[in-house]
């Protein structure tokens, strides 16, 4: 099997469609999206029209949640906005979709950990920002979930991490947002380091890892920043110029 491996579009409608044309390019048949399709600034109607026409194999991820379930007035600002722009049709979709999925030949995927769609796998809080966390923390918060490919997303950072019982667990980073700060204790700032849209392919012979391509791509990333800037969110358009918060987000994160 070779799997296209996606995750955190958030409306970034330009991102995924660079990752669209690379994957047809590279001739991938299956793609799987490890969830947090529409929330934020962006293109958030357009993003689920498409993937909803795609009909790949999706995770729900923790913003999916929020739009199909919460209510506007209790949203941070990216859900709300994504809420008043897309459809109640596709944010039922957003709804319905499984909290985890198992892919066959081994592979399972997940939007973030096991049983939390909200809390990171293979990665911990320090200082203001995200650190990888130990194989053995991330061996314990997977506990006996079967597989010997644990696909994850959510933190928006790509990594792989092999355990010793053999299993690799995989984040293919962030189509759409190559940073984000979090404000939720304990505050802290996610960075790649560059604007590009990250997936991933995987290649799994006989169930076992064969093969795996972390793949980032150059597209109209200022158009995507405009976008956020017009629709009063700088902090969106900085992390998608430049794959940073602006210093003042990783200033309150550090101290929080």
């Amino acid at each position: 099997m070779q799997l296209a491996v996606l995750s955190d579009i958030h409306g970034n409608l330009p991102a995924l469609e660079a990752v669209l044309d690379d994957i047809a390019r590279r001739g991938v048949g299956q793609v799987v999206n490890l969830g947090d399709c529409a929330s934020g600034p962006l293109w958030p109607r357009e993003t689920l029209a498409g993937l909803i026409a795609l009909r790949w194999p999706t995770v729900r991820g923790n913003h999916d949640r929020i739009l199909g379930r919460d209510r506007p007035d209790t949203m941070a600002p990216s859900d709300r906005f994504a809420h008043a722009e897309t459809e109640s049709a596709q944010r039922t979709w957003l709804t319905l979709l499984p909290p985890a999925l198992d892919l066959g030949e081994g592979v399972m995927a997940f939007h973030a950990r096991p049983g939390d769609d909200d809390a990171y796998l293979i990665e911990d809080v320090a200082g203001g920002r995200l650190v990888a966390a130990t194989a053995e923390a991330v061996a314990g918060r997977l506990g006996a979930v079967a597989g010997s490919i644990i696909l994850t997303g959510h933190s928006h950072l790509p990594s792989v991490v092999s355990l010793d019982d053999g299993r690799h667990v995989i984040n293919p980073g962030s189509v759409g947002v190559p940073a984000y700060d979090d404000p939720a204790e304990p505050a802290h700032v996610s960075e790649s380091g560059s604007p590009l849209a990250r997936y991933a392919i995987v290649t799994v012979e006989d169930g076992r890892l064969a093969h795996l391509d972390m793949i980032a791509l150059p597209y109209d990333n200022e158009a995507a920043a405009v976008r956020a800037e017009a629709n009063g969110r700088p902090e969106w358009a900085h992390a998608l110029r430049t794959g940073r918060m602006p210093p003042h987000s990783r200033t309150l994160a550090a101290v929080a």
